[in-house]
């Protein structure tokens, strides 16, 4: 039987201004979360954030990123 399960993204809005902010982001996040992937696409105007994996815990990425002076929340259209 085949493994059916795919995996998430979630996509957050954030104010990282910088490469070295979102590169200080990606390790804080990837120490915490190893088994998410995480990249930001800082040419939008959002600064998007997207975490990639099986089980993503929402609040603590927001806290984590929260602590360290940045601002995040969950992208709605």
């Amino acid at each position: 039987m085949k493994n059916n399960i795919r995996s998430i993204v979630e996509i957050f809005k954030t104010n990282v201004q910088d490469d070295i902010a979102a590169d200080s982001c990606i390790l804080a996040l990837s120490y915490h979360f190893p088994h998410i992937r995480f990249n930001f696409d800082l040419e939008d105007c959002d600064r998007i954030l997207r975490a990639e994996g099986y089980h993503i815990d929402i609040d603590k990425i927001i806290t984590i990123l929260k602590s360290m002076h940045i601002h995040c929340c969950m992208f709605t259209d």
